[in-house]
């Protein structure tokens, strides 16, 4: 119960069988069939309305029980949850300031009835009205919902700024006003919340950048649309959790020996050899069971002094050769691309298309990619399922100029075309794949933004990949204990922090 004798609609992540359906992200038209799926199931739209605004009010309660609270209210459903939260907040005995947007008459439907509700006074949007309020205020951005779209205005812009300018903390409705549900773009004057509070799922602008940050933190609350209603209304993508993916997790039974656990093969650069060496020893800390590095005969003996369960060869033929080996049926993953320089472009790009034509699994990061800058076509005619491409925005461009847009649709875009895993990093990172629901990871730390944090990803998701997780999965898996590890950390984060931290995160999942 909470401080409002109300049920808590905070949804409960405990019960496995719903797992997979919390971590939906629903746009903002599936979230408009569902709600519509559960009223013609026999929920009036109204009750939908209280429990959104219940939902406001305890979370008000919850975070500031003894600030003054100013509510800013829409004329659309947005607004409609604002009024409700400030009917339960005064029931409650809490001082409570109602601003509205334009007059009562612009209501109407649920809206309509949820202003009566309240029953109470609304100012109009005034930067004066707030000159009387103390300074123990706390907001509530009711004013546009998921659904907004071209540019805030004067009187909103007004209000906000003045908000802004007291510095006073702000729980948004859905999404801070300003922002674009469906995307990570968001009007400049939108205000910063501390705390957003959606309802049955997330929605994209939670999960992408700016508007991610704009939202604070993002709790999610069930107003009584049942989970199943998805199976009518689709989702658009999942952010990337475990329950996608720790029952499918390696765990080595008591009979087990090395080779069941893969084999991954690293082509070892010339002059970055860190790169190869925190790729290889990541595979192994994230359970591969041998990895040998195949570098060139001068670069071999710095790769030697590294760890000592990591196997090192002299490349047959230099760079050009590395295919080569593989040959063993056992040595099923390869890792292409960290460190690897392009002075030898050709010789990179013959590896690369070697090594895919074995049909092993393969993970191309960096160089491996960079090199087939202008002829991409030569790449894509060679990739298949088992393939996991580890792009930052930089190389995701070398390979497909064409491609524009948004990030989510650019990465959907290139996994169609290219018929294997994409895996585009950043801020948050795309995991997509033709066939399969897109991943969204934002599971990370800016202290990630380091030298050699994706080296040691690429290694992850081949150890993985090496245990006979697929590919998708892998890196699925890969990218969320990768974030997790580095959090961990934190400030003062290097690469091979990261690497340490796999076996903690890893025995959470034991």
């Amino acid at each position: 119960m909470t401080l409002l004798g109300l049920q808590n609609q905070e949804t409960d992540r405990r019960d496995p069988a719903q797992e997979r359906f919390d971590s939906a992200v629903v746009s903002v038209e599936q979230m408009i069939a569902a709600d519509r799926a559960a009223i013609k199931a026999g929920t009036a739209g109204f009750d939908l309305m209280l429990a959104a605004g219940q939902s406001v009010a305890n979370k008000v309660e919850e975070l500031y029980p003894h600030h003054h609270v100013l509510i800013l209210c829409g004329a659309g459903n947005n607004g409609g949850d604002g009024y409700i939260a400030a009917s339960l907040l005064a029931q409650a005995g809490r001082q409570v300031t109602v601003l509205a947007t334009g007059r009562n008459w612009r209501l109407h439907g649920d809206a309509a009835r949820a202003r009566r509700h309240w029953g109470g006074k609304s100012g109009a949007f005034d930067p004066q009205a707030l000159a009387a309020l103390p300074d123990e205020t706390v907001v509530v951005d009711a004013v546009f919902g998921t659904g907004f779209r071209g540019a805030l205005a004067p009187p909103v812009t007004d209000i906000f700024a003045a908000v802004g300018q007291k510095k006073w903390p702000v729980i948004a409705v859905d999404v801070p006003s300003g922002v674009y549900g469906d995307r990570g773009e968001a009007d400049p004057y939108t205000l910063q919340a501390q705390h957003s509070v959606t309802f049955f799922r997330k929605k994209m602008a939670h999960l992408f950048t700016p508007a991610r940050s704009l939202c604070g933190y993002v709790s999610v609350h069930d107003i009584g649309i049942a989970p199943d209603i998805m199976t009518q209304t689709g989702a658009t993508a999942f952010e990337n959790d475990p329950c996608l993916w720790a029952s499918l997790l390696p765990r080595p039974g008591q009979e087990s020996h090395k080779y069941e656990r893969g084999h991954v093969v690293v082509l070892g650069g010339a002059q970055m050899t860190g790169a190869g060496r925190m790729a290889s020893e990541s595979c192994m800390r994230t359970g591969a069971g041998l990895c040998t590095v195949a570098a060139d005969a001068d670069s071999a003996a710095i790769y030697k002094k590294g760890a000592p369960h990591i196997m090192v060869e002299s490349l047959s033929g230099g760079v050009a050769g590395f295919a080569a080996h593989l040959s063993d049926a056992r040595r099923n993953v390869a890792v292409l691309g960290p460190g690897a320089g392009l002075d030898d472009r050709r010789g990179l790009q013959k590896a690369v298309l070697e090594t895919l034509a074995t049909g092993k699994a393969v993970v191309l990061d960096a160089d491996a990619l960079s090199c087939f800058e202008g002829e991409a076509a030569r790449l894509l005619d060679a990739l298949h399922e088992n393939c996991v491409l580890t792009p930052h925005e930089g190389e995701f461009t070398r390979l497909f100029p064409d491609l524009d847009g948004h990030k989510f649709d650019r990465a959907m875009a290139a996994a169609a075309r290219a018929g294997a895993v994409i895996l585009l990093k950043g801020a948050e990172t795309i995991i997509a794949r033709h066939d399969k629901m897109p991943v969204v990871n934002i599971h990370a730390t800016p202290w990630l933004a380091t030298a050699g944090a994706g080296d040691v990803l690429a290694g992850m998701i081949a150890g993985f990949a090496a245990q006979g997780v697929a590919t998708f999965d892998a890196a699925c898996a890969a990218s969320w204990i990768h974030g997790e590890s580095a959090s961990r950390k934190g400030p003062g984060l290097v690469a091979p922090d990261i690497i340490e931290g796999i076996p903690s995160v890893l025995r959470d999942f034991a």
